[in-house]
């Protein structure tokens, strides 16, 4: 935890942006989810929206702040004897409600006579015990209080989730600095992994190396690692291929640190240490696409333009060598950027790799004037907000090879006369190609987030692999 001075500073921020709202807003820390049965539990994980405000990293526990009179409560019960010889002597409600700067605490099950006869803000659920949780307190279905994906949640209360992504967007100084050391620990992850790359080799082997660096200095792996020489399958977590030479690697992972920060980074390895050159005037072209991107963060500018400024460029470059024809600015307009990289630029990243999207994608990514494509491709924008400093986002264009996407692009004519089919066959067991990065907005323009930044440029990638295996 932070000290309690922080956590008291955004719970009153929290009630300043919730001026002039009447009644009560309820907070529901996560419970521990059983995997088999009630003892044999998943890893604990807090609920990030509670551990932005109360900071107490464990299991049922609630909250309530009235908007009327800044009245605090913290709901949960004292540990038992049973308890105890379980798990040992355990901290007092008391004594951690004082370290989260809470003045009132009650027993757990008060919750539902404190809300009676009150309008009651709550955020969306995300978890399922969450979910029922809240809807047995209010009288609604459990799947009225959970995020429907893009749009939100409509029985949620919109002022909170308003406020509450307002302030967590922005990131403090403290923050940035978990964010940095998650983004080493990142770096040193897929160091390891890099290493790993060799002809014969099991990538289930490679990420359970690599990920032993999250768990020895970190609270593990920020989401499940992707790891695939399948690299046109943006969510490929099989790893029980060998490491073939000539493929493409791509490793996509992130680690979360033990206070609850995520990294989030891509890179691309040719397998047998060197590109061909096919695979070299791809790579090139991702990464001219991610310099570019960066280059264009900076206060003020909207995401959703950078997005469309690197689809230009990748779409410039795909006809240099011949794969699509026409107007650049009429290709991207039309969205036929979507057929080779169909997700978004980046996102928002912080306590969450996606960060808050349980609030809902649209509220968290977009601005009010803003309206989602539904194009393939921009459509996946998840962030396309004007950036403010204190933004951390992530900066990850890629260029993807998929045989059924294009078969079914041929099929239908979506492209409209601008691809060409026929050089694109030989490109239908290339894979994919993302490349990552963790950025900061900042005052006057960007940096990337860590220490270092891993190997990018194409030589650098092969003089890195090289040197890998001299070691």
């Amino acid at each position: 935890m932070f000290e309690k001075e922080v956590y008291i500073a955004r719970r009153m921020a929290l009630l300043e942006r919730l001026k002039g709202e009447e009644g009560i807003a309820l907070f529901v820390g996560n419970v521990d989810a059983p995997a088999q049965y009630k003892d044999n539990c998943y890893k604990w994980r807090q609920d990030s929206n509670w551990l932005y405000f109360f900071g107490i990293d464990e299991p049922r526990f609630a909250a309530t702040i009235d908007l009327e009179t800044g009245e605090e409560t913290l709901y949960a019960d004292d540990f038992d004897i049973d308890d105890i010889i379980w798990m040992g002597p355990m901290p007092t409600v008391r004594s951690l409600a004082e370290s989260s700067g809470v003045a009132n605490t009650a027993p757990y099950d008060a919750i539902g006579a404190a809300l009676k006869g009150r309008k009651v803000h709550f955020l969306p659920a995300s978890r399922y015990y969450n979910m029922i949780k809240i809807a047995s307190l209010l009288g609604l279905d459990p799947f009225e209080v959970t995020s429907a994906g893009k749009i939100g949640c409509a029985k949620a209360s919109a002022p909170l989730v308003r406020a509450v992504i307002a302030l967590r967007l922005v990131k403090e100084e403290r923050e940035i600095a978990l964010i940095d050391a998650a983004c080493d620990l990142g770096v040193a992850m897929h160091t390891r992994a890099r290493r790993g790359i060799v002809p014969g080799r099991i990538e289930q082997d490679i990420v359970g190396d690599m990920e032993s660096i999250a768990l020895a200095k970190g609270w593990g792996v920020s989401f499940p690692t992707i790891l695939t020489q399948h690299g046109e399958i943006f969510h490929c977590h099989s790893h029980e291929m060998a490491v073939e030479p000539g493929r493409l690697m791509v490793i996509d992972a992130g680690v979360e640190s033990n206070e609850h920060y995520a990294s989030d980074f891509t890179r691309t390895y040719p397998t047998s240490g060197r590109f061909t050159q096919m695979q070299r005037d791809i790579y090139q072209t991702v990464y001219e696409c991610n310099e570019l991107a960066f280059s264009m963060i900076r206060p003020g500018v909207a995401y959703r333009d950078v997005h469309l400024a690197t689809v230009a460029h990748m779409l410039d470059n795909l006809q240099q060598l011949g794969l699509v024809k026409g107007s650049v600015d009429a290709m991207v307009a039309d969205g036929i950027g979507g057929l080779f990289m169909p997700h978004g630029l980046g996102h928002n990243m912080g306590m969450d790799v996606h960060d808050m999207e349980d609030l809902g994608e649209n509220l968290v990514g977009y601005d009010a004037d803003q309206i989602r494509s539904p194009q393939l491709g921009l459509g996946s924008l998840r962030m396309a907000r004007r950036l403010v400093p204190g933004n951390v986002i992530t900066d990850e264009p890629g260029i993807y090879f998929i045989p059924d996407l294009i078969s079914q692009w041929k099929r239908e004519g979506t492209d409209m006369g601008c691809v060409n089919y026929t050089k694109l066959e030989s490109y239908f067991d290339f894979g994919g190609i993302r490349l990552e990065d963790d950025v900061l907005v900042t005052a006057d323009g960007a940096r990337r987030l860590g220490a270092q930044r891993l190997p990018i440029a194409p030589d650098d990638v092969e003089a890195a692999m090289k040197q890998d295996r001299k070691l």
